[in-house]
């Protein structure tokens, strides 16, 4: 078996157990919009709660609490960069976003793990470099665990699973 995979669905209904699923926080870890208000309003509000007790994260960063009524044991808070034209350290932050959430994950001790192409919604990071970033960044990193990148459309399943088996 792989230890990366990508499947295409909703990542706040996982069809199987998790022990970590990440989600693309904004760094205020104010409950938002896209994969993070999905993932909130699947797992009850307590989780929001959490993340505001943080009083926030910078971008780049992780923190984690627990998953409540989500398919996992834990969600891991990650912050990606708005994009703005590749030329402000986007590409950076974007990895680091990655390195952070594999460094909690690392900590948290998961087998398993949800991933979210981070930055690719309301923050217009392009979505075939997101990908990239993605998957480079996650191979380099030493996890015993199993990886399932979460795509939300056909279009980033196909992009994903493309530029994956192209890496192996």
């Amino acid at each position: 078996m792989d230890k990366i995979s990508i499947i295409r669905g909703d990542i706040s209904y996982l069809p199987f157990h998790v022990d970590a699923i990440v989600n693309a926080a904004n760094s205020a870890l104010v409950p938002g919009g896209g994969v993070d208000g999905a993932l909130n309003r699947k797992a009850g509000p307590n989780l929001g709660r959490d993340m505001i007790s943080f009083g926030g994260t910078p971008t780049g960063t992780a923190v984690y609490t627990k998953a409540y009524d989500l398919n996992a044991d834990y969600v891991i808070h990650a912050v990606g960069p708005r994009y703005n034209d590749g030329e402000h350290g986007e590409k950076q932050l974007l990895s680091d976003a990655y390195k952070a959430s594999m460094e909690m994950a690392k900590k948290l001790q998961v087998n398993s793990l949800a991933i979210p192409f981070l930055s690719t919604g309301i923050y217009s990071y392009p979505l075939e470099e997101a990908i990239a970033v993605a998957i480079d960044t996650v191979k380099k990193f030493d996890l015993d665990a199993k990886i399932y990148f979460v795509a939300f459309d056909d279009t980033t399943e196909e992009l994903a699973k493309k530029y994956l088996s192209a890496k192996k």
